[in-house]
């Protein structure tokens, strides 16, 4: 089979509810379950957790509103890969791409993959990560993994049969998702309101306050403390509402891309921050403070629906979170392989990712990305890989919106079918917001930020090492 130019041979089978739901279906994960718990440790009030979902929510649709001008501009495999390209140069573009195989996509499908595992024993406790199957001294292999790997490989191969059936599964779980989240939120908020919760939370709505560790208690924050606890709770609504841009992964499989990538990156990422939001508020209808920061291993949303349902709440949230889990691996699998697909074409990345097998679809990427995402299952690494990259993460989105301004200079005549919403406040409010969260990070938390750095710099050598064939640009 002989290598392809640039998007020849893929199909555009994806129209806007395919595309939209692919925004969702990624997006939602196992974190809004979960990181409720972190953010209320570090802010403490009922006012500053629905804010912090908010502010995440509104980030991401601003970057949303700006992609849109890059996705009509360049409506080709890659994505985000090709605007960086676009903007900037080769080896931007490149290290993007690096720490997306090596960590973030990979990482992420892992961290998701272990996460339906352990749901899943909840119903199945054979399949639990207690359950030890191989016991080397250096290494043990347990049932969570064996799952999890099998989760991931199955969803690639389904999704080496063609893009058609990538699609389907995942409209068909992300309305699952959708509806099953949206229903638990109108219970709690309906059915099982507790007022008394209610009132108490937001007594104190906007007394920020901290846990200390030390003393067990709750300390008041403002100014710097606040802030570095803002910083810090973001961490994990941030990674929670990313992966909005894989659609811009597969431009290539999309009908009328100039259009339909640029609204599907605004409903979907609209649709989340309502549900996010929305979700919260049950949180605060049902839970006091204490029980959401403090919840068991952090699963909120399993003891709010044991407040809505009693003990069968937390079957009905293992299913939620397995159907959840499943679906966003589906969008996250289906994507990732078009970016590594076209560094292929350009010549960084190995030469097999860049065909299509006979259902026109990169298989062997896919396959690639499945295989690595199933060895960072087995290191048990992969929570901490993605805790280092989220600050690289956003560096490389602020430098995609900069691209605008960037490509607005260098390419002025080049058609854009559809030109950044508020142009240029909207992205450089982004600019600014995403790097000043990145300031915070460097400041109070550098544990997430050198070591993905130091990703991104082992990726140099490597970019000079496979970089060597001229690029297709």
């Amino acid at each position: 089979m002989s290598e392809i130019s640039e998007n020849e041979g893929m199909k555009r089978e994806l129209g806007l509810l395919d595309a939209t739901m692919l925004v969702v279906g990624s997006m939602i994960g196992s974190g809004i379950f979960i990181v409720s718990a972190d953010i209320v440790r570090y802010v403490g009030s009922a006012g500053w957790l629905i804010l912090i979902w908010l502010i995440t929510g509104l980030i991401t649709l601003t970057a949303a509103l700006s992609y849109g001008e890059l996705s009509a501009m360049f409506p080709k495999a890659g994505g985000q890969y090709v605007y960086l390209r676009e903007a900037y140069n080769k080896i931007v573009a490149f290290l993007y791409g690096w720490a997306l195989f090596t960590v973030v996509q990979t990482g992420t499908i892992a961290a998701v993959g272990v996460a339906f595992a352990k749901f899943t024993a909840y119903l199945f406790p054979v399949v639990s990560d207690e359950h030890i199957l191989l016991d080397l001294g250096f290494f043990k292999l347990n049932a969570a993994q064996v799952l999890s790997i099998f989760t991931i490989l199955l969803l690639t191969w389904f999704n080496t049969r063609g893009v058609k059936n990538g699609k389907v599964l995942q409209t068909i779980f992300t309305v699952v998702k959708i509806l099953s989240l949206l229903g638990l939120t109108v219970l709690g908020l309906v059915a099982a309101f507790n007022a008394r919760i209610w009132e108490q939370n937001w007594s104190m709505g906007w007394q920020a306050m901290t846990w200390d560790f030390a003393s067990a208690e709750w300390v008041p924050v403002a100014g710097a403390a606040l802030f570095a606890g803002i910083v810090s709770s973001m961490v994990g609504s941030l990674f929670s509402s990313d992966a909005w841009n894989n659609v811009t992964f597969i431009a290539g499989e999309i009908k009328n891309p100039q259009r339909n990538i640029g609204l599907s990156l605004f409903l979907g990422t609209l649709i989340v921050t309502i549900i996010y939001v929305s979700t919260n508020l049950m949180y605060l209808a049902t839970l006091s403070l204490n029980d959401i920061a403090f919840a068991p291993a952090d699963r909120v949303a399993v003891s709010a629906a044991n407040a809505i349902f009693g003990n069968a709440g937390t079957y009905i949230i293992a299913i939620m979170i397995m159907v959840s889990t499943f679906g966003c691996n589906n969008g996250l699998i289906l994507s990732g392989a078009r970016v590594y697909y076209t560094m292929a074409q350009d010549g960084v990345f190995l030469k097999q990712a860049g065909r299509l097998n006979r259902f026109e679809v990169p298989a062997w990427g896919l396959w690639a990305q499945g295989l690595w995402a199933s060895i960072l299952c087995l290191t048990g690494k992969y929570g901490d890989l993605l805790n280092y990259v989220i600050f690289v993460v956003l560096i490389f989105y602020a430098l995609t919106i900069l691209g605008i301004f960037v490509l607005r200079v260098k390419k002025p005549d080049l058609a854009r079918p559809y030109k950044a919403f508020l142009y240029p406040v909207l992205p450089a409010v982004y600019i600014v917001a995403a790097l000043t969260i990145c300031v915070g990070l460097l400041i109070y938390q550098p544990t997430f930020t050198w070591p993905g750095l130091i990703i991104i710099i082992l990726g140099i050598p490597i970019y000079y090492m496979m970089g060597r064939r001229k690029l297709k640009v």
